[in-house]
């Protein structure tokens, strides 16, 4: 006892406990990326083969990697995409924000630059890389599937979406020159994926959050405001009470100067 007790006060045994729990630590580390990596080869190999990982790869150090790195491990001027998954690939690259246009607050739509095969090439590479959400399966993109509830889709909405997107889903504006883009016209499939994913300011609603199920109910309302035609007339655009009181105030004035102008036409 006395032995060990002399061992426990030599200098150098802080020092040993340092490298054996840096040790264990990279260890841990390690078995957790073996296994990320692990995951995300299973998810990949039922989609894609590995011609279209190294394909997609190719096209990620064209297009991609003078941003984000190789091996999408991220620079200064992008993030990582290790783990973000295929999902979100699909979603930026199919819907043209990535690659972005020029820097700002938030990548916008614009005309995308890749097909849909350079598209799920790409996807399949960053998924490869670490496990992430995973492009949808079509039934869950369905909006007209028998256990649709659109009634439940739109609570759904209206409690999770609408603060932002606005209650018609007509887009909204944020902070430092953000904005929530109108659902009008968006694919069903880069809905989901924007649920999944959570791009830009949006936040993720992962599985734990709202069901594939119920990503699938509000996808439905999504699609039955789009077809439905404005009940109460002309809709200015959806944004509530700022377009319909600048329009009655415009309109208010614009009676107000023809009815001036109708008098003092008359009074001379």
């Amino acid at each position: 006892m006395k032995a060990l007790s002399q061992h426990r006060r030599h200098p150098l045994m802080g020092l040993a406990l340092l490298l054996l729990g840096l040790l264990v630590t990279g260890g841990l580390y390690s078995a957790a990326s073996t296994v990320n990596q692990a995951q995300a080869a299973t998810q990949v190999t039922t989609a894609a083969s590995s011609d279209d990982i190294a394909e997609g790869e190719k096209l990620f150090n064209a297009n991609c990697a003078s941003c984000h790195g190789m091996g999408a491990a991220g620079t200064d001027a992008a993030p990582s995409l290790i783990g973000v998954g295929a999902a979100s690939v699909d979603f930026q690259v199919g819907t043209g924000r990535m690659p972005m246009q020029m820097n700002g607050p938030q990548a916008r739509l614009k005309p995308r630059q890749f097909s849909e095969e350079q598209t799920a090439q790409m996807a399949a590479y960053v998924a490869s890389l670490g496990a992430g959400p995973s492009v949808p399966e079509e039934k869950y993109l369905d909006a007209d599937h028998e256990d649709v509830n659109i009634a439940k889709g739109g609570e759904l909405f209206r409690i999770n979406c609408a603060m932002c997107h606005n209650a018609a889903a007509a887009g909204g504006a944020l902070t430092r020159g953000k904005f929530a883009p109108t659902l009008e016209g968006v694919s069903e499939k880069h809905i989901y994926e924007a649920m999944a994913t959570g791009p830009q300011n949006m936040p993720v609603f992962s599985d734990a959050n709202l069901k594939p199920e119920d990503k699938r109910d509000i996808i439905a309302y999504l699609k039955t405001i789009e077809s439905n035609d404005s009940p109460g007339g002309l809709s200015l655009g959806s944004l509530g009470p700022v377009s319909e009181g600048l329009f009655i105030w415009t309109a208010g004035l614009a009676v107000i100067i023809g009815f001036m102008v109708w008098l003092t036409s008359r009074s001379s």
